[in-house]
C-alpha cells in the first residue's frame, strides 16, 4: 500500500528527539506536516524535518493529504485532539497517557471502533524485542515460578516551568512516569490486576505529585511493585524474581537506539548475561502503527482494536484507582 501520510499535532521536545525522526525515516510512512498554534514554531519544526508547516491544529485535521496524526501535546489535551482527529476520519497515534480519565479513554476507544479507525497509545518500550525475550525466558522456566515483579522509572527534577508541573495540563509523576511500571506489570502479569496500596508525594509549590509507588497483585498470587518520580537519580529497570532465580533488565523503558540490551539471569549457582541486538523502539512503534492501519484498510476495521482497547482502558482504571486511594505525603 502507499505510504501512510502522517501529520504531527504539537511541537514537543520529546517528539523532536524521537518520534518525528522515526516517522520521517520509516519507509512505509510519510511525514507530511507538523502543526502548532505558533507560526514560527511550526515553521522551525517543518524546516528541520522536511514537511509542511501548519498553523492551527484544526487546519491540519482538515487537510485531505493527511491519513493519520501523531499527537504530542500536554496530557490534558490528548482526549480533545484525538477525538477531533477521529471525527475527521484520521487514524491516531497518541502520546501516553492516551487521556487523563477512564471516561475519556473509553470514549476514544468506542469512537475509533465505530469509525473503523486505528487508535494507539505510544508506549515505545512495548515494541522493543527485549521484553518479548524476557517473557519467553520466564515462560520457559528459567527463573522458576514467578513470585515478584518490581519496576521503576525515575529521573531528576525538571525545570520549574516544565509542563509536567502544571496540574491543569495533566502534569504529575503518576501520569507521566507511573504509567510505565503499570503497563510493564500488565505486559508480564496480564490486565487482571488488583492495586492494593499506593503512596504519592505531592510538591507543595506546584501541587502535582512528583513521585510515588504502588503495590499490586495478580489472580495467581504474583506480587508487583512500581516506583516512579522526577526527584531522583535516573533509573529505568525491572526485575522478575522467581522460585529459582532472578531476571533483571536495565534501561528498560527508554534505551537509546544504539544500545544492545543485556538481560541478567541470576540463579543459585550461576550468573548469565544475554546480550541482545540494539533496536529503535520508536521506529518499531511507528511501524506497528502503520501495519495496523494497513490491516484496517484491508479489513474495513481494526482487527487488533478489541485486545488493545481492553488493555488501554485497564491501564486508565489502574491509574485512576492509584490516584483515588493513594496515601499522600
Amino acid at each position: 500500500m502507499s505510504a501512510l501520510r502522517i501529520g504531527v499535532i504539537g511541537c514537543s521536545s520529546f517528539g523532536a528527539r524521537t518520534m518525528l525522526p522515526a516517522i520521517r525515516d520509516t519507509p512505509a510512512a510519510h511525514l507530511a506536516a507538523v502543526a502548532s498554534r505558533d507560526r514560527d514554531r511550526a515553521a522551525a519544526f517543518a524546516g528541520r524535518f522536511g514537511c509542511d508547516p501548519v498553523v492551527g491544529y484544526e487546519n491540519l485535521l482538515s487537510r485531505d493529504d493527511i491519513d493519520a496524526v501523531y499527537i504530542a501535546l500536554p496530557n490534558a489535551l490528548h482526549h480533545e485532539m484525538a477525538l477531533a482527529a477521529l471525527e475527521c476520519g484520521k487514524h491516531v497515534l497518541g502520546e501516553k497517557p492516551l487521556t487523563t480519565t477512564v471516561r475519556d479513554t473509553v470514549e476514544l476507544a468506542r469512537t475509533a471502533a465505530a469509525r473503523g479507525l486505528v487508535l494507539r497509545e505510544n508506549f515505545g518500550f512495548l515494541h522493543h524485542g527485549q521484553h518479548r525475550r524476557v517473557r519467553s525466558l520466564v515462560a520457559e522456566g528459567r527463573i522458576g515460578p514467578l513470585r515478584h515483579f518490581t519496576s521503576s522509572y525515575c529521573f531528576p527534577p525538571l525545570p520549574e516551568d516544565d509542563v509536567r508541573y502544571r496540574s491543569e495540563l495533566g502534569g504529575g509523576a503518576l501520569l507521566d512516569l507511573g504509567v510505565y511500571p503499570l503497563r510493564a506489570t500488565q505486559f508480564f502479569l496480564g490486565d487482571d490486576l488488583t492495586v492494593v496500596g499506593a503512596v504519592l508525594r505531592r510538591d507543595p509549590v506546584s501541587g502535582v505529585d512528583v513521585s510515588g509507588s504502588f503495590v499490586a497483585c495478580s489472580p495467581d498470587g504474583v506480587i508487583a511493585t512500581g516506583d516512579f518520580g522526577f526527584e531522583h537519580g535516573f533509573g529505568s529497570r525491572y526485575r522478575l524474581w522467581g522460585g529459582t532465580g532472578q531476571l533483571t533488565v536495565e534501561r528498560a523503558f527508554l534505551p537509546p537506539s544504539w544500545y544492545a540490551p543485556t538481560l541478567r539471569v541470576v540463579s543459585q549457582d550461576r550468573v548469565e548475561e544475554l546480550t541482545l541486538p540494539a533496536e529503535h523502539q520508536f521506529s518499531a512503534s511507528v511501524g506497528a502503527f502503520v501495519a495496523a492501519v494497513d490491516a484496517a484498510r484491508a479489513h474495513g476495521h481494526d482487527p487488533g482494536h478489541r485486545e488493545w482497547s481492553a488493555t488501554v482502558v485497564r491501564t486508565a482504571e489502574l491509574v485512576a484507582h492509584i490516584d483515588e486511594t493513594a496515601h499522600r505525603i
